[in-house]
């Protein structure tokens, strides 16, 4: 049964679609069977493996709507491992669409449960919200990755989030843990880089993963390729940070 993990935070330009699309990438490289499902109306998960309408059949959005489609959703990608169940702008029409539905928190996990057993990993890119598609999202994983930028006001917002973790926990998805803690855009060339990091090191003294994400500008071309960077540049520093992340998580999940 595959861990399914969220790659959440509601703060945009934190590198969450980055770290949902190179995470699932090394996590396939390694040898591990690995979905990501991007739930971002902005579909920038989908665009990142290098996928356009046309190539898929069915959405996430598609999934909702009939849980019994989704692994008829369940698309290849170019690389060995590594499967995708892509996004739609149609994703957007949810928060109204879900409003007045029973049990509409559950849409998300009936879907996943159906194809859970396929894979070793499941990875979900999130909006940068706390709305409903969120709402579902946390109720469906085993566990939430907050990726936080070493910048000004990297902690502004978190405890939010925190608190919303803690809500569906309670009532939704007693199950639902922090899986960690991922410092990006690190730049060790400042104080300020290094004094957010010690923040938050604080703030989650025993979730922060060692791996801390450089900024890196080979990770910023690798999207406009519709490449993962172990595609695009398997030597930059940003590759090799994944590869080690993905070490990381599959270490502590064995």
């Amino acid at each position: 049964m595959a861990k399914v993990i969220a790659v959440t935070n509601q703060k945009g330009g934190v590198g969450k679609t980055t770290t949902a699309v190179n995470l699932a990438s090394c996590l396939a490289y390694a040898g591990k069977k690995t979905l990501l499902i991007d739930c971002d109306p902005q579909c920038n998960s989908t665009s990142g493996l290098g996928l356009e309408e046309g190539d898929y059949k069915l959405t996430i959005y598609n999934c909702l709507d009939d849980p019994d489609k989704t692994r008829e959703a369940v698309t290849p990608t170019s690389y060995d491992k590594l499967y995708l169940i892509a996004s739609s702008p149609d994703m957007s029409a949810v928060e109204i669409e879900l409003a007045y539905e029973d049990k509409r928190e559950y849409f998300l996990k009936d879907a996943i449960d159906t194809i859970r057993d396929d894979f070793d990993f499941i990875l979900i890119d999130s909006p940068p919200s706390l709305g409903i598609i969120t709402i579902n999202i946390l109720t469906a994983v085993d566990s939430v990755l907050i990726p936080i930028q070493c910048e000004y006001y990297a902690l502004e917002g978190l405890s939010q989030l925190i608190s919303t973790i803690r809500a569906i926990k309670k009532k939704l998805n007693p199950s639902v843990e922090i899986e960690g803690v991922l410092g990006t855009m690190y730049d060790g060339r400042t104080n300020l880089s290094i004094q957010v990091l010690e923040e938050i090191k604080k703030y989650f003294p025993d979730k922060l993963y060692k791996t801390i994400i450089p900024r890196n500008i080979r990770l910023s071309e690798a999207p406009s390729f519709g490449e993962p960077i172990i595609k695009y540049d398997r030597t930059s520093k940003g590759a090799y940070a994944y590869t080690e992340l993905a070490r990381e998580i599959i270490q502590n999940n064995k």
